[in-house]
Order: structure tokens, then C-alpha cells, then sequence
């Protein structure tokens, strides 16, 4: 995969890191596709989706979809209160719960072609060493 013992530059060891994240990610969103779900982009909500951009344009890079940060420090309890708002009959349902007390979006990675392409051919290695390491395990 290119990382040997002489790898000295750790930019290059975090790179490889966020790749294989990103690489494993895309794994996860194309067994849901292949379940018959549609997946056009993706909300991310957290600290790294709001305290590291390298992370973010590699996955929206890898996955080749727009990747969208949500505001709010509190997505879970927000999301919990909306489900609440619809039992309680405040909204209709989840839609206009949303609409309603929804988060704003802080920021938006969308994927650059070039690198899509590269991750393209680079996601496929990937497979192939999955199916490798699973042969050994």
C-alpha cells in the first residue's frame, strides 16, 4: 500500500489514517446503497466535522459526495426533541419538526473530480487488500 519502514514524514502516516477511515466509510454508505437506499450526501456532526477540514474534503473526496456540517453542538438532543415535538402532535411529523427546529449548516465540502478520480482507483486497491487480509484472518 506504500507505507514501509521508511516512511518518516508522520503527515504521510495521518494522511494514510484519514484515508482508510474515509475508504471504510465509503465501504459502509455502498452496502447501504446496494440494501436500496438512496444516499446523496451526507450530514456530519461533531468535533472533527467542525475542527478539521483535511478530514472532511477526504471523505467528501473519497465518497464523492457533498458532505454537510451541522451547527449545532447538541445534533442528538436536538434530533430527541424533534421526535418529541412529533409525539407530542406540536408538528405533523418529522419533516416539519425539521423544517421548524431544525440545525443550520456551518459548512459544506463538496468533491473535487480529480480527486474522486484518484480515490476511484485507490478505493478499488483498498478492496483488493480487504479481500487479502480477510484470506489471512
Amino acid at each position: 500500500a506504500g507505507l514501509t519502514l521508511g516512511t518518516t514524514r508522520p503527515g504521510n502516516v495521518f494522511r494514510a489514517l484519514v484515508e482508510a477511515t474515509a475508504f471504510g466509510s465509503r465501504r459502509i454508505v455502498e452496502h447501504m446503497k446496494g440494501q436500496g437506499l438512496r444516499i446523496d450526501s451526507v450530514n456530519a456532526i461533531g468535533g472533527i466535522s467542525k475542527k478539521a477540514p483535511f478530514v472532511m474534503q477526504t471523505l467528501a473526496d473519497v465518497l464523492d459526495m457533498p458532505i454537510r456540517v451541522v451547527r449545532s453542538e447538541q445534533t442528538c438532543a436536538l434530533g430527541a426533541a424533534m421526535f418529541a415535538a412529533v409525539a407530542a402532535g406540536v408538528y405533523k411529523d418529522i419533516n416539519e419538526a425539521t423544517r421548524h427546529m431544525g440545525s443550520d449548516i456551518e459548512a459544506e465540502y463538496r468533491p473535487d473530480e480529480k480527486r474522486a478520480l484518484i480515490y476511484e482507483k485507490l478505493y478499488k486497491k483498498y478492496l483488493e487488500l480487504a479481500k487479502l487480509a480477510e484470506t489471512i484472518n
